[in-house]
């Protein structure tokens, strides 16, 4: 028989072991929703909050699996490496600290449609028709990675699907990437066409950018829905041009029409951007309550939440004759931004614009100064890019000399098809 101060002992030994356990769970990190239907036939969109996550834990990668195992020398389970289905792409990785005290984090589950094959075919072979998506989370000093995993079951993609955005993609009635706005006849109308997955109210606005704003962010060219409840009303506004308030039924596709063609501006001249701004709606089968994970208080609503910033049409003004405006038809090659002969303010960047023609395979940016041709930068393009920001040092390489660039189009030989007049630039004095 065991002496009572070594039995004390071991029961002291065993309370504070069990203390400590029980303060582990507590502090462990938990997430909601915990499980979620998907499409297996597609991409799926969903809105997670994981919390409490304390300061000195920081996201790591996160991973679909279609088994999970203990993590070794971690907190929870983690991804059997051998059922990995891929990882989160970082261009999709929208996750942010967010909830009471920053004690959250939204993570926007944007599930590839490659991930969502490879788990239909394994469930095809037998297994669970379900698989997991696992975010581990980092110690800043020291402490055992902790993972925490979501349930993702196998649907349609339909009325029990979250209601989210897959794609969304902008255009004029005629195949133009870009508008050059130059006399009387009125601009085309506007369309988008989207891809979601369940069924729910698709509610927002049109809006457009005049060419004194300063432009949009990549966060406020994200749908509502796709941010923490608190950044929501933080997203820059611009002027409204309509209004929409539609249900959408499960069908995957819907063409919403844009605003009237006689409410876009075009009394400035200058270079116009069109918005579709898409607001978070009332979603049962996306709700994710913070209150359950320590991060709120209450539900966040994220319906109509997308995976990546909803693309901008644009639209540019320039003089015609008398001073009219008008839809140009050309399909000639056409220099856009900077005007000719523009000065460029000290720490504004340079952004060089042009509208593609239909003969150029590949397009050359060539930028030189104008009194003895010295080439400073030549960059070369992808049809439908348009747009190209000069690095910072082209203003250093400048000297203070005058500039002039170009666009040259080349064909499928490499040689020139079709070119820009030169348009004159410089750079204006700090002083």
């Amino acid at each position: 028989m065991q002496p009572p101060r070594h039995r004390r002992l071991v029961q002291f030994a065993v309370t504070l072991l069990m203390t400590l356990l029980s303060g582990v769970a507590a502090a462990q990190i938990r997430v909601n929703p915990d499980g979620v239907n998907i499409n297996s036939q597609g991409s799926t969109v969903v809105f997670l909050t994981f919390g409490p996550v304390p300061a000195n834990r920081v996201a790591a990668e996160g991973c679909w699996c279609g088994d999970l195992i203990p993590a070794a020398g971690g907190i929870g389970l983690a991804c059997n490496p051998a059922t990995i289905f891929g990882c989160l792409p970082a261009r999709n990785d929208l996750s942010r600290r967010s909830g009471s005290g920053a004690a959250g984090f939204t993570d926007i589950m944007s599930i590839p449609p490659s991930v969502a094959r490879r788990a239909y075919q394994a469930a095809l072979t037998g297994v669970a028709s379900h698989f997991f998506y696992v975010r581990r989370f980092v110690s800043t000093i020291g402490a055992p990675d902790e993972f925490v995993n979501v349930t993702c079951r196998m649907a349609g993609g339909g009325a029990r699907t979250p209601f989210s955005l897959t794609d969304v993609r902008l255009s004029f009635a005629i195949d133009k990437p870009i508008l050059i706005v130059e006399g009387d006849v009125p601009l085309p109308p506007i369309k988008a066409e989207i891809s979601y997955n369940g069924t729910g109210r698709l509610k927002g606005r049109w809006e457009v950018v005049l060419p004194s704003e300063e432009p949009p962010s990549e966060t406020d060219l994200l749908t509502a829905a796709s941010l923490p409840f608190e950044d929501r009303p933080l997203q820059r506004r611009y002027t409204q041009l309509s209004t929409f308030n539609i249900f959408l039924p499960p069908d995957g596709r819907y063409t919403l029409e844009g605003p009237e063609p006689s409410r876009l501006p075009v009394k400035i001249k200058g270079e116009y951007l069109i918005l579709l701004r898409i607001e978070a709606t009332d979603d049962k089968e996306g709700d994710s309550n913070l209150s359950v994970v320590g991060a709120g208080p209450a539900v966040v609503h994220s319906g109509a939440v997308a995976g990546f910033p909803l693309p901008v049409l644009r639209y540019y003004v320039g003089g015609g004759p008398n001073n009219q405006l008008t839809v140009s038809n050309s399909t000639a090659l056409t220099a856009l931004l900077p005007e000719d002969r523009a000065t460029i303010t000290p720490g504004e960047p340079v952004e060089f614009r042009w509208a593609d023609s239909p003969r150029g395979v590949l397009y050359r940016l060539e930028v030189e100064t104008a009194d003895d041709a010295r080439p400073l930068l030549t960059a070369f393009f992808q049809p439908g890019t348009g747009i190209y920001r000069a690095p910072p040092w082209l203003r250093e390489k400048a000297a203070g000399s005058i500039l002039r660039w170009r666009i040259v189009a080349l064909d499928e030989k490499g040689e020139a098809a079709e070119e820009t007049t030169w348009r004159w630039l410089k750079f204006g004095s700090s002083n």
